[in-house]
């Protein structure tokens, strides 16, 4: 009987543990000037990449624009995390900025850090997923 029950814990203690260590990642993008286009959004583990290289993010997904768009990262292992989100108007596939490499179309950062000459840091981006579900909304800037 012992051993039984040796076993059945054995097998449902890393079971439970697994279960608690990811959860969702709901971002709510406000903001959004027209709704044309899509918003994209990028999720990156680490400074690598981060904020523009979306090759190098963990999850991305782009989603039809509308005045106040969400989408949901299910699975995400907890830890720090950054959020870059664009508003594709024109449908390209990226950011478009004019001759000084100033975008000309809606972005925006998780904790929405206030951008004056570039992009922000992954420190001061980043947001803590843990539990199961963790929520961060995105205001759009426009220059």
């Amino acid at each position: 009987m012992f051993a039984a029950l040796s076993v059945l814990v054995g097998v449902m203690i890393p079971t439970i543990a697994q279960a608690n260590t990811a959860g969702s990642l709901r971002i709510v993008v406000d903001g959004i000037r027209q709704q044309q286009g899509q918003v994209c959004v990028s999720l990156f583990a680490g400074s690598q990449g981060f904020p523009d290289r979306g090759d190098r993010a963990v999850r991305a997904q782009c989603v039809p624009a509308g005045k106040r768009t969400a989408l949901t990262f299910r699975n995400v292992a907890f830890g720090n995390y950054a959020i870059a989100v664009y508003h594709d108007r024109n449908g390209n596939g990226k950011l478009d900025r004019n001759f000084l490499g100033i975008p000309t179309e809606g972005f925006g950062f998780s904790r929405n850090p206030v951008i004056r000459t570039g992009a922000p840091r992954f420190g001061e981006a980043a947001v803590f997923v843990a539990g199961t579900e963790t929520i961060a909304q995105i205001q759009l800037q426009y220059f």
